[in-house]
């Protein structure tokens, strides 16, 4: 298949000043850079939304790929899972060179002393960087040997009361409807004091209730409750209609040994369950090669002692790195004595927890790295179960739904660019498990992280007062906004109260004001 490709009108200029700035010869180069730049940042663009148009530099498809055209093809089919003979391939390499050109002029008018030489030779070190931790990357690890039995789907229609307008008609949206929804992840942003929390907490009761408790949830709150949280009525209500549980970190203990996602019998399978595990530890911990493979051999060892079948401990893995390396402190032997002395794991379960609702309070008085590693080690629990399973079927166009992650105060995850990888992995890939993901933060611009924008994997979207609640360009992708939608958004967030929000949702007006619930 044969094409020509043309930027849009407003951005060949740029194709003629990058080429200068970058010294690149050809125009065709500097093309190629932009699509791939794109797509390096993570960025999913919509055909409706932010196609531009055509007429601008013109290319031949020969002219501007040379005799890599298949792998530029295929990165965009990778990204969109579309075949290669998709007859909006050209309108999605075109869409990527266009924004990549975009981004490319930005990030010199955002740093006017920087050399086209230097640009070009920083991606190129990150990629080479990317590459090498490929192998660290955090793929599910096969556990043929799980005590926990199939979760079961719910696949009728999910329809949950978000609100009502101001004449009082309530607002519905039914998230697991695939004719109108890709996947099931929901995004709320608002300042505190807005109702964010509560209205999230509304959703998952909700949620509960429509299908009979079938659906299961963990709720991640980064900030932990406080004594007047706890007593108030509305965290009582919640408790009392979901039936779920508090763990009140560092009071309570998390009920699942973090090491029993690994395979304890095939022997392939154990030594990559026990990589992805010290690769997590790793990764927050700030672990020098030395100590990591420290770590490796010492839970190695922890799974050999255990002869009966049973899965070692976090203590156990202790014990083994001080035999191996001495008792003298280290960034190691900190993290595991911080993960276990106060016991935030009951080592006695498995997993079952799937199968209940949990609310996981993180206490401040625990220190940053280890919340991180304990948050990301149930995480991952949670991701490697749900991805051994089969997926989630589809039946009469509704998605099954096994469960809901929700994390509040999401803004501390995405800040962390250790954190960014395993929830960027989460939310490509376990939706097709039954896995939907709620993200509730503060601001809108958290969600638009340099590598990856967290908000254009998540169907819906619920915005309330926020900060920056004039920064169109971050409230258009919060939303997936065009500009034809501008005016009636920017009205909306002058008037916005607390309680109110405005959303995408398929079931409702675009942009209007309406009082959640």
């Amino acid at each position: 298949m044969q094409f020509n490709i043309s930027t849009s009108p407003e951005n060949e200029p740029l194709v003629k000043s990058l080429t200068q700035k970058i010294g690149l010869g050809s125009e065709n180069h500097i093309s190629r850079i932009a699509l791939a730049y794109s797509l390096s940042k993570g960025y999913s663009l919509d055909l409706e939304r932010d196609l531009q148009p055509f007429g601008g530099k013109e290319y031949k498809d020969h002219t501007l790929f040379g005799s890599f055209k298949e792998y530029y093809v295929a990165l965009i089919c990778q990204r969109y899972q579309i075949h290669k003979d998709d007859s909006n391939i050209r309108k999605y390499l075109k869409m990527h060179i266009d924004q990549g050109l975009e981004l490319i002029n930005k990030f010199f008018e955002d740093n006017q002393n920087f050399s086209g030489i230097e640009f070009l030779l920083d991606n190129i070190e990150i990629g080479i960087d990317s590459m090498n931790e490929h192998e660290n990357s955090f793929e599910f690890t096969k556990n043929n040997n799980s005590s926990l039995n199939e979760k079961e789907s719910f696949t009728k229609p999910i329809k949950i009361l978000v609100g009502e307008t101001e004449n009082g008609d309530e607002i519905y949206f039914t998230p697991n409807n695939t004719s109108i929804y890709g996947n099931c992840h929901i995004a709320v942003a608002g300042n505190s004091g807005t109702g964010k929390s509560y209205f999230s907490r509304k959703i998952l009761e909700r949620i509960v209730q429509g299908t009979n408790g079938r659906v299961n949830f963990l709720y991640l709150d980064f900030k932990g409750l406080n004594e007047s949280d706890k007593s108030s009525t509305d965290f009582k209500s919640f408790f009392k209609t979901t039936n779920a549980q508090l763990v009140d970190t560092p009071q309570n203990s998390f009920p699942v040994n973090p090491l029993s996602f690994i395979d304890n019998v095939n022997e392939k399978n154990k030594i990559v369950g026990i990589g992805r595990f010290v690769d997590i530890i790793t990764k927050y911990a700030n672990l020098g090669n030395v100590q990591k493979q420290n770590l490796k051999d010492a839970t190695i060892n922890a799974f050999e002692d255990r002869n009966d079948g049973s899965y070692p401990t976090l203590k156990d893995v202790l014990e083994n790195v001080y035999e191996i390396a001495g008792d003298k402190p280290t960034s190691l032997t900190q993290i595991l004595i911080g993960l276990t002395e106060i016991e935030l794991f009951d080592n006695e379960k498995y997993g079952d927890f799937i199968n209940s609702n949990y609310y996981l309070s993180l206490s401040g008085d625990l220190s940053k790295e280890v919340r991180f590693t304990a948050t990301f080690l149930v995480i991952y629990y949670l991701y490697n179960t749900f991805m051994n399973m089969d997926k989630a079927p589809i039946e009469d166009d509704y998605s099954g739904l096994r469960y809901v992650l929700l994390i509040d105060e999401a803004h501390n995850v995405f800040k962390e660019k250790k954190s960014q990888e395993i929830l960027e992995k989460l939310l490509r890939e376990i939706r097709s498990q039954g896995v939907a993901v709620m993200l509730v933060s503060q601001g809108i611009e958290e969600f638009n992280q340099p590598t990856f924008d967290f908000s254009s994997m998540c169907q819906s979207a619920f915005l309330m007062s926020i900060k920056d609640g004039n920064n169109w360009k971050s409230i258009s992708k919060f939303l997936g906004a065009g500009e034809k939608q501008r005016t009636k958004i920017n009205r909306s967030m002058e008037t916005i109260n607390p309680r109110q929000a405005i959303t995408n949702i398929k079931e409702f007006n675009f942009g209007e004001i309406f009082n959640t619930k």
